[in-house]
């Protein structure tokens, strides 16, 4: 998972102006970042035009993911990240960006505001600091936790399986099982014999 770029611009009645940027090309080879950070740019200033004010989307485009949130004022986010970041995540993102933007930007400048001009600094410390949205989002380290667990759980049934036992065979001589529990179990094995575990 890779975020590659923060922008905040704002949105004209005709054109979308850039007002802050922040880049994590690190992945790009050295002389094709320049290229890279102008398509980026030219990218999020286009889906950004063509948006309505109040929409968030994600737009894909070959192997990134341009995530955008347009707020109802007009001041609009987006971040370029790869096709596995998750968009819950992105959003989220998105929305602190712009309400940290808006609290420490007078909107008296946003019309007229250039990334020269704007005195935001965040966006750095944003872009490296969502580089790993486990670590920044809980729900995302839960999910994380929950798929190492299902994993471990099923290498230990495939250990079981390996010494030569079988679930089935088991169930079968279990004395402690009652019919009842036996034939759910025998029921629920031929309907699930299409679906595997994974």
């Amino acid at each position: 998972m890779k975020l590659f770029s923060l922008s905040v611009l704002y949105k004209g009645p005709t054109k979308a102006h850039l007002l802050k940027a922040a880049y994590e090309l690190s992945s790009v080879g050295y002389f094709q970042r320049s290229s890279v950070q102008e398509v980026m740019t030219f990218t999020c200033g286009l889906i950004v035009e063509r948006s309505p004010p109040g929409c968030r989307c994600s737009v894909q485009e070959q192997e990134y993911m341009c995530h955008v949130y347009i707020r109802d004022d007009c001041l609009s986010a987006v971040a370029i990240t790869d096709t596995e970041y998750p968009q819950r995540v992105c959003f989220s993102l998105l929305d602190k960006v712009l309400d940290e933007f808006s609290r420490q930007v007078d909107d008296r400048d946003w019309p007229t505001g250039s990334p020269e001009t704007i005195r935001f600094t965040r966006l750095e410390e944003y872009l490296i600091k969502y580089q790993n949205p486990r670590e920044v989002d809980a729900l995302t380290k839960v999910q994380a936790e929950v798929d190492e667990t299902k994993i471990i759980l099923h290498n230990t049934m495939e250990s079981l399986l390996q010494r030569g036992e079988k679930l089935d065979d088991l169930v079968a001589k279990s004395e402690e099982l009652g019919q009842s529990s036996k034939a759910f179990y025998k029921t629920a094995r031929k309907q699930n014999r299409c679906c595997k575990m994974m």
